[in-house]
């Protein structure tokens, strides 16, 4: 099966997804974050509720698939700085460049949201380069957070 490259993305306040869309979510979180990272954590954590959620959807065969997602969150709702999280590319659209696209309407979207505040990020260490492609600077020193090694960054 070849995945598509247009993407269709939405970005919508919690209350505004429908509960397909949420059930795809979280499912998408749960399959990549939990079960293939084997990190048992607490995926709902409260902060969904007040959060912007950034949907890329594909058609393959005739059916609509989440292929990338992450949720912004306002400067204060958890660090200082605004913050981008819940960065994930879904299985099937690795490799593709959704995961590029992601970040690119992530960004766009969370700075015209909250315009002049800088961007937070607890990125999975393995993924630095990728994310300091997009501008962002690693300002911790690595450590551990359900047993992958994390960094904190800054754009």
């Amino acid at each position: 099966m070849t995945f598509p490259s247009t993407i269709d993305w939405h970005f919508s306040r919690f209350a505004d997804l429908t509960p397909f869309d949420l059930y795809d979510v979280l499912a998408a979180r749960q399959n990549v974050f939990i079960l293939e990272q084997t990190c048992l954590y607490p995926d709902i954590d409260g902060y969904d509720l007040d959060a912007h959620h950034l949907l890329g959807w594909r058609d393959v065969d005739g059916k609509r698939q989440l292929a990338a997602y992450l949720r912004v969150l306002a400067p204060g709702a958890k660090y200082d700085e605004m913050s981008l999280g819940r960065v994930v590319t879904t299985p099937a659209a690795r490799g593709s460049g959704a995961g590029r696209a992601l970040l690119d309407q992530g960004i766009a979207h969370a700075e015209a949201l909250h315009p002049g505040h800088r961007i937070r990020i607890g990125a999975q260490q393995y993924l630095e380069r990728f994310y300091a492609s997009f501008g962002f600077e690693t300002v911790s020193a690595p450590y551990d957070e359900d047993g992958i090694m994390h960094i904190d960054m800054l754009r």
